[in-house]
């Protein structure tokens, strides 16, 4: 006599027997987010945030270094205007852009702050003394190379800055350039004759280098100080600061 045979399920109630399964998220090594194993992947939402800001630096910075270097400034807007605004769209826009869409790059350089604000302080204000600023005018190696450290010297800069160990350091050096970008812009509009016409063999055109210096002062310095100040706010920020004010 055998036992009794345990009646079939069938499978649709063998597969509804337990709970069920719920795929284990797995944590992604940047972004800090959670992600499913199955499906399709998609980024954590910090990861996106990140990869839309620097996606939105390097399109900045591409218009930037158009503008500069591809757009008819001089046919805009004169030749000294189109200088001006050529310099500040490479250490104020472009240059700011470029580090914040490669920042792990920039960051491998190590540029000390005081370095990169002295440096960027050499290159423009001595490129505007009239014997370099006319051989730029007129000499396209010379133009190259000034655009070439116009470059160089945002970038140091704003690497220095961006990336400094202490966010007062970054800011100082930002504030900084911002003063001294405020003092040449200043001379430019007030002086009372064209610094650059002799040098250059064109026409003085009072006008014009003082368009260049509103330039200076409408694109550079506010940029800089804003960027000086968002550093100081992320300085006060920090827990650091907090409980030693504390």
């Amino acid at each position: 006599m055998g036992f009794p045979r345990r009646p079939r399920l069938c499978p649709c109630r063998r597969q509804q027997r337990g709970p069920a399964r719920i795929p284990r998220p797995c944590r992604l090594p940047l972004g800090g987010g959670l992600v499913h194993r199955r499906g399709l992947f998609r980024p954590a939402r910090p990861l996106r945030r990140v990869l839309s800001v620097r996606a939105a630096a390097l399109t900045v910075a591409v218009l930037a270094l158009a503008l500069a270097w591809v757009a008819p400034l001089e046919r805009w807007l004169g030749a000294f205007p189109a200088h001006m605004l050529g310099h500040m769209t490479l250490v104020a826009v472009a240059a700011p852009a470029l580090v914040l869409a490669f920042p792990q790059g920039f960051a491998r350089l190590g540029v000390p702050v005081l370095a990169g604000a002295v440096l960027e302080f050499l290159i423009v204000w001595g490129w505007h003394l009239p014997a370099l600023h006319g051989a730029a005018r007129l000499a396209l190696p010379w133009h190259l190379a000034e655009q070439a450290l116009f470059l160089a010297g945002g970038l140091a800069v704003w690497a220095g800055a961006l990336r400094a160990a202490e966010p007062l350091a970054g800011a100082g050096a930002l504030l900084l350039t911002s003063m001294h970008m405020t003092l040449l812009g200043a001379l430019l509009v007030l002086a009372g004759k064209d610094l650059y016409a002799e040098i250059c063999g064109t026409p003085p055109s009072l006008p014009g280098q003082q368009l260049g210096g509103l330039l200076m002062l409408g694109i550079g310095t506010p940029i800089y100080l804003f960027g000086g100040l968002w550093l100081t706010a992320s300085a006060l920020r920090r827990p650091d600061s907090a409980e030693a004010g504390a």
